[in-house]
């Protein structure tokens, strides 16, 4: 089976390209990793590594040659990029996918795509436990724009040109390396830098709550939805995948029971309402009953999330 990762150098597709080359996804022998800059190549398959620009004219026909079976689609511009450069946001999140989809419906293979779609399609007002069939209001550039590719994605699934999965994945922390233009960044700075000896801003009040999942959950997830046959996940074209609910004073009480008081000192707390507007725009906590019933991991609690973080990449921020 041919796989394709689209957004392959960023930490979630690094990520399951390796857990790809493990044997996440059975079947799979060739692995083509593509992004605006050349990803690194994994072993145990065969891999082809791809700098591309989806986005550019004749990029998206050019990988739907290419014949994928499946095709992991996690390319985007982040939250506050997509709200701060309008433009930008529409051209990468929605018109680059419309474009990838219009290929792959060309190349009349009908591949499976996987994609990564957010928790940001909800908006407020919303019940404290948001239902899976509570209706899509997103309240930032960024949710619109994967609203509109995940209704894109279903309808050229039920025409039969694609099979198509959309998997809203809660926030993703700890993210390793520098900070990005996320609205959720800090969730993931608040912890990463106190824990190498920096200073980082929380810029939202301690009791607002945020639904999460660590990388690895994330990237186990991404690979359940693909090894399910075809038939198990069909009737689901978009699905909550599974995360736990947490306020950020929680995430910082753990990081003082982990890493110690001077650790938690480190973090300032200086508000931002843009990014607040924003964060507090999701919802906290939601239903993910059929995830669960079909075996899509989680997290146990914070805690294994920040020892997940600190045994792999503590070593540098």
């Amino acid at each position: 089976m041919r796989v394709m990762i689209i957004g392959a150098a960023g930490m979630l597709g690094a990520k399951l390209s390796k857990q790809i080359a493990a044997g996440a996804v059975p079947g799979a022998t060739e692995l083509t990793l593509v992004d605006r800059v050349a990803p690194d190549p994994v072993t145990s398959v065969t891999c082809t590594s791809h700098a591309a620009d989806l986005g550019a004219p004749g990029t998206a026909e050019e990988l739907a040659a290419l014949k994928p079976d499946l095709v992991f689609h996690l390319a985007a511009v982040v939250s506050g990029q997509a709200e701060a450069e309008f433009d930008t946001g529409y051209a990468v999140n929605l018109d680059a996918s419309r474009a990838l989809f219009e290929a792959l419906r060309a190349s009349g293979t009908q591949p499976r795509v996987i994609f990564a779609s957010s928790l940001a399609v909800y908006g407020p007002p919303f019940p404290d436990v948001v239902p899976e069939d509570f209706g899509l209001r997103p309240a930032s550039s960024y949710g619109t724009q994967k609203a509109m590719t995940e209704l894109l994605l279903a309808d050229y699934s039920r025409k039969g040109f694609l099979r198509g999965t959309s998997l809203r994945l809660p926030t993703v922390s700890i993210r390793p390396g520098l900070p990005n233009a996320a609205a959720s960044g800090f969730l993931s700075g608040i912890l990463r830098e106190p824990l190498v000896g920096q200073t980082a801003n929380c810029p939202v009040p301690d009791d607002t709550k945020v639904w999460i999942a660590s990388p690895d959950i994330t990237v186990a997830g991404l690979a359940h939805a693909a090894a399910l046959p075809w038939e198990h996940i069909a009737p689901h074209p978009v699905l909550n995948l599974r995360g736990i609910c947490v306020s950020v004073g929680e995430m910082l009480a753990t990081l003082e029971a982990e890493a110690g008081a001077d650790a938690r000192a480190l973090v300032t707390h200086d508000p931002d309402p843009a990014i607040a507007r924003i964060v507090q725009s999701w919802p906290e906590a939601f239903v993910t009953d059929t995830a669960e019933a079909l075996g899509f991991p989680v997290n146990g609690g914070f805690a294994s999330i920040l020892r997940e973080y600190q045994a792999e990449f503590a070593a540098a921020p």
